[in-house]
């Protein structure tokens, strides 16, 4: 027996409407669900690879600091090497100085000076004495300016004392020590300058004859 749905039309398409409404919004909110978790596991990735060049980029800066601290280790042992270096050479290059200096206080004191006493403060040569008169003094200060090893006398005292009839007057000077030896930096760049050898006449050579005094005979 054939079976009539008595149903109006126009409720059953409503039904049906709804029902394809229904489906296609649970699609909807399946594929929003999967495009999110999507998105959530690109950017996690992304995060995670950041993450991974940040802790390699810490190792790496763990190292270069690392490296830096080894670099001011060896500047330090360096500075200290030059130092001992500068400090060997001084002592080489002055090693004979002390000697030049007591033959030139020896060579430059004049008759009618005596010295009483003698005080060295680094570079600074302090001489205390005794002399037969002002001239001495003055004879003594050219002598020392023309030593070699001593340089820039500067006297700050001279006066008459009793005590000794034959010396009356006591004087204070001082003068710097230089070593003519010692290479010079002339061009100011913080190195000596090295030494340029003078030449030596061969053994038997004349030596050449001295102008005489009173101009041309």
């Amino acid at each position: 027996m054939a079976r009539i749905n008595l149903l109006p039309w126009r409720a059953e398409r409503r039904k049906s409407r709804q029902k394809e409404f229904l489906t296609m919004l649970a699609l909807s909110g399946v594929a929003a669900l999967v495009l999110a978790f999507l998105i959530v596991g690109y950017y996690s990735g992304l995060i995670s690879g950041q993450n991974e060049r940040n802790a390699y980029l810490q190792q790496q800066i763990a190292q270069v600091d690392k490296q830096i601290v080894e670099i001011d280790e060896l500047d330090k042992k360096k500075a200290k090497l030059l130092a001992r270096k500068e400090v060997i050479e001084q002592l080489q290059a002055n090693r004979s100085q002390m000697v030049h200096l007591f033959d030139s206080l020896v060579r430059t004191i004049p008759d009618g000076v005596a010295l009483t006493s003698i005080k060295q403060e680094g570079d600074k040569l302090t001489l205390e004495g005794r002399s037969q008169s002002n001239a001495r003094v003055s004879t003594y200060l050219r002598n020392l300016e023309s030593s070699g090893w001593m340089t820039q006398p500067d006297l700050s005292i001279i006066e008459a004392k009793a005590g000794d009839a034959g010396l009356p007057f006591t004087f204070n000077l001082s003068v710097t020590l230089v070593n003519p030896t010692a290479p010079k930096d002339l061009d100011g760049d913080g190195v000596p300058d090295p030494v340029v050898p003078v030449a030596v006449p061969p053994t038997g050579a004349a030596a050449p004859a001295p102008a005489p005094a009173g101009g041309t005979p």
